[in-house]
């Protein structure tokens, strides 16, 4: 057989997107992050009918480049919470504002083979917006952020996704020296918020692009 791993993640993720739509979430499937951004942009977004649109911290999501194409276009009202001229009390604003969005983007840090997404937020508003508020929300995942039961994603997330997270974001965590999660009490800790999404309410307001490359943390 031609190119088995990809054969191997095809099958995983035509898998998953099975469970997950058992699970009331809207399912689409790509092959690249340029194939993702196609998706989005010509299917997903067309068809919530959005005006306003934000978006909650993902490398995913800027590896598509969605962000920069939603950024340009006249036609949404963008709650850009990204932009580094704003103040810190504006962009939690901002963040509030957020939560009204009529589409909301962001990624996922573990989706379970089961159908169940799990996540781990430092503030809060990436995980409150998936939960409740934006009227559609997209989360755009990696194969690499695939992971079997509840308990492999969240050592994933507490000793890999975290202290990676911690090192890009110069935080100064215990993490970052030792690569695994110490839970720390440090002022500059990012794991403070979890939560477990096992079934989209109401039926496909959540949206998921699964994609067939390793992308994000």
């Amino acid at each position: 057989m031609d190119k088995p791993v990809d054969n191997y993640w095809k099958k995983r993720i035509d898998n998953l997107k099975t469970a997950l739509e058992a699970n009331n979430f809207e399912v689409f499937t790509a092959e690249d992050a340029e194939d993702a951004k196609r998706v989005a942009e010509d299917i997903i977004i067309p068809e919530t009918g959005a005006k306003s649109v934000s978006w909650g911290g993902s490398m995913t999501f800027m590896a598509t480049g969605l962000y920069e194409s939603i950024k340009g276009n006249s036609g949404f009202e963008v709650i850009d919470v990204f932009d580094k001229s704003v103040s810190t009390e504006k962009k939690s604003e901002m963040r509030r504002k957020a939560l009204l969005a009529d589409l909301f983007i962001t990624g996922t840090n573990a989706v379970v083979d089961t159908g169940v997404l799990v996540n781990l937020d430092m503030i809060g508003n990436r995980v409150a917006a998936i939960t409740f508020g934006p009227k559609n929300v997209l989360i755009l995942a990696g194969r690499n952020k695939i992971v079997s039961d509840l308990d492999e994603a969240m050592f994933r997330i507490k000793n890999y996704a975290a202290p990676a997270n911690a090192m890009r974001l110069d935080k100064k965590t215990p993490c970052i020296k030792t690569s695994f999660c110490e839970e720390c009490s440090s002022p500059d800790r990012i794991c403070n918020y979890w939560t477990i999404t096992e079934k989209s309410y109401p039926r496909g307001r959540i949206k998921i692009v699964l994609i067939n490359q390793d992308l994000g943390l």
